[in-house]
């Protein structure tokens, strides 16, 4: 007898209703939870959309206010009466307002700068001053950006470097009419003791060897009286500079050979010591060694006579921070105070048989090559006169030119 199988099991209709409900409820929390992520996006995406339209607005204002400032900037740089050249890091012409264009040429955008440099600037006498046609302009240099662009802001001083020069010719005639009782004084008291030695000359009993000291002093006197026209010539002329390469050195040792015979003469130690390098000066040589030379020969005057003190004049040279400084220093009795105010005023002077005017003269020199003279002195202890001059290495100026 076979065994008996077991009967199937036959799934209750109410088991399948569970199932169905429990799928049911799966569904329903599925499509909820469906339903907020979608709400949740959908409020992000208009959270989103407000945040974005605002950053447009914020960016439209910022697009705005950048356009409004280029076009006040754009207006400003038309309007500008000095020229402005804008170069990038190879040294080309990228931007260049009317004021340049009319300076240097329509067509500078895309130029080298070194070749419109060397086709319309012209250097002139006074240092970083330049002649483009008709007009006297001084440039200066900015860097632009990291990249190495740089900007050109070029400026007319025409009519300031003629109200300057009038100027400098007014104060002169100015101070020569406020001095003329004074220069008068000093022409009348040469030509009057030169009249009297001349006029003994004409003494038939005259010994002869009266007559030759007679002769020696009218000349004497005479030659006095042509220094002084010549200086007072000078002055109210006033100083016109070259544009000639002084090297430093060279100008040092063109003023010791000029006085060191006159420094042994008169028993005074004379000591010189330049150290310069190859750094040249641009101006008139002639004037600037005059210049020198005549603060060597006060410091020589003011130590000649003393005889209770050591009789020492000093030249020293050097360059700092592209300048050079020219130094003379004596142990003479030293200027007052009071005076040291004065004595670059013309015709103001110390000694008897001095015009007052080589200091005046000499500042006049350096101020036209853009430099000063300043001064330096106690009573008892000396004095010292500086020349400070603008200067540069020789290959710099090989360069520009």
């Amino acid at each position: 007898m076979s065994p008996s199988l077991p009967e199937p099991v036959q799934e209750r209709p109410d088991a399948k209703a569970q199932e169905l409900q429990k799928a049911f409820d799966v569904f329903n929390q599925v499509s909820q939870e469906l339903t907020q992520a979608y709400e949740a996006l959908q409020g992000r995406v208009t959270s989103l959309t407000a945040e974005l339209a605002v950053a447009n607005g914020e960016l439209l204002r910022q697009y705005q206010e950048k356009e409004a400032l280029s076009e006040r900037l754009s207006l400003l740089l038309n309007a500008l009466p000095a020229g402005v050249v804008v170069l990038d890091s190879a040294s080309r012409v990228t931007e260049s307002n009317p004021a340049a264009k009319a300076m240097f040429g329509e067509n500078l955008v895309g130029e080298e700068w070194s070749g419109v440099a060397g086709r319309s600037l012209a250097p002139t006498p006074a240092p970083e001053e330049w002649q483009v046609g008709g007009r006297r302009v001084s440039i200066a240099e900015s860097p632009l950006d990291s990249a190495g662009g740089r900007i050109l802001l070029v400026h007319d001083i025409t009519h300031a470097h003629e109200m300057k020069a009038n100027l400098e010719r007014n104060q002169r005639l100015a101070a020569m009419g406020e001095m003329a009782a004074s220069l008068a004084h000093q022409l009348r008291t040469p030509l009057a003791t030169a009249l009297l030695y001349s006029s003994n000359l004409g003494k038939p009993d005259l010994a002869e060897e009266a007559r030759t000291r007679f002769a020696d002093k009218a000349t004497e006197q005479l030659k006095r009286l042509e220094r002084l026209i010549q200086d007072v010539l000078l002055f109210a002329r006033g100083e016109s500079i070259g544009r000639e390469a002084i090297p430093v050195a060279a100008l040092v040792a063109e003023a010791e050979h000029a006085v060191e015979p006159l420094m042994k003469r008169h028993g005074v130690e004379f000591q010189v010591r330049a150290e310069v390098g190859d750094f040249i000066i641009m101006g008139g040589r002639k004037a600037i060694a005059g210049a020198l030379t005549n603060l060597l020969e006060n410091a020589l005057q003011v130590c000649e006579g003393q005889a209770d003190r050591p009789r020492r004049v000093d030249l020293e040279a050097r360059i700092e921070a592209g300048r050079a400084y020219l130094q003379v220093r004596d142990t003479g009795p030293g200027i007052a105070p009071e005076a040291q105010s004065r004595i670059f005023e013309p015709f103001f002077t110390t000694r008897g048989q001095g015009t007052g005017l080589g200091l005046a003269i000499a500042l006049g020199v350096a101020r036209a090559h853009g430099g000063t003279i300043a001064v330096r002195s106690r009573l008892g202890e000396g004095s010292e006169f500086t020349i400070e001059l603008p200067a540069g290495p020789a290959s710099r100026f090989v360069a520009e030119s």
